[in-house]
């Protein structure tokens, strides 16, 4: 995780593809903003995102809002952005990983 904390540490924000912003409010009622909110949350859960790292490498970032919500972030960074691929509120298995019980 150390690796992923010294990339974002280099970040100075978030580039954003109109079609994940629009994608990411229809399939799951996720803005931008929102996203954007779980790379400040305390705790913030990151790891590799193995599967879907052919071309560039990806990440996952699990967080809450600034109104408790859980979301899972897919996201790749390109210095001195993060660049969010996907957003979306966390599964069942997501939550365990995040140490939150059953909901």
């Amino acid at each position: 995780m150390q690796h992923i904390l010294d990339l974002l540490s280099q970040c100075t924000g978030f580039e954003w593809d109109a079609g994940n912003i629009e994608k990411n409010w229809i399939k799951h009622e996720v803005s931008s903003d929102e996203a954007e909110q779980v790379f400040a949350s305390d705790p913030l859960k990151l790891a590799d995102d193995v599967k879907h790292s052919e071309t560039e490498q990806r990440y996952i970032a699990l967080g809450k809002t600034k109104k408790n919500r859980l979301l899972s972030i897919a996201f790749t960074i390109r210095i001195p952005k993060i660049r969010v691929i996907s957003a979306r509120p966390m599964s069942e298995m997501d939550k365990i990983k995040y140490g939150q019980e059953r909901i």
